[in-house]
């Protein structure tokens, strides 16, 4: 009788390090950068109306992913406990959002509603909508910010519940590509009670669905 046959053991994938960070760059990196830009554009960069473009577009890109150098964590670890009580839905809807694709570099821009159920703890109002700009001021994919923005609020304030919907305009496809004006896209999060409870979401989509809010769960 043959021996049986014993399964080959699979060799354990090597695991691959994390790449090194990589070196800033100097601003004069960054001009030559640009320089380069314009010229495969077509144009001189030496000419009269492009001499302090890259100047421009650095310190532009500075204000623009300015999210990197700084900490979503901090914008929530300060906040309230003397609530009375308080354990309904807190929700700040139609914070102006604008951000860049990670594949055209093309800016898309909408609105962001956010929404918790807090346990013992608020924030104020104005760290929510810092909370957007932080991963908002960085390249992103949409679906991406919005699991952001839900996982650091669920993660720090350990509500019973988080929901974010985006809702934004893509200039990578108005613009340019299928050029199709007037789409709109909506992702959302929903986390705790909002993904559990079809009554708290059910709330959560009628508020910012009212007047000046027309969101859907995408």
């Amino acid at each position: 009788m043959a021996a049986p046959r014993r399964k080959a053991s699979k060799a354990a994938a090597p695991k691959r390090s994390a790449p090194a960070p990589l070196a800033k760059p100097s601003r004069d990196e960054v001009h030559e950068a640009i320089r380069t830009m314009i010229r495969w554009a077509g144009d001189d960069p030496r000419r009269e109306g492009l001499l302090e473009t890259p100047d421009r577009v650095a310190r532009a890109w500075e204000e623009l992913f300015q999210g990197y150098n700084e900490d979503p964590v901090e914008f929530l670890k300060g906040g309230f406990e003397e609530i009375e009580g308080y354990d309904e839905m807190v929700v700040l809807r139609d914070i102006r959002m604008e951000s860049h694709c990670e594949h055209h570099m093309m800016p898309f821009v909408g609105r962001v509603h956010v929404a918790y159920l807090p346990t013992k703890r608020v924030v104020g109002i104005s760290k929510l909508a810092r909370l957007v700009d932080v991963y908002a001021k960085r390249l992103q994919i949409q679906e991406k910010l919005t699991a952001q923005i839900a996982n650091s609020l669920n993660d720090v304030l350990r509500p019973r519940g988080v929901g974010v919907i985006v809702q934004a305009v893509h200039h990578c496809m108005t613009t340019r590509g299928v050029h199709k004006s007037g789409v709109e896209m909506v992702t959302s999060q929903m986390l705790g009670a909002f993904r559990d409870d079809a009554r708290t979401r059910r709330e959560f989509l009628s508020i910012v669905s009212g007047p000046q809010g027309r969101a859907s769960e995408s």
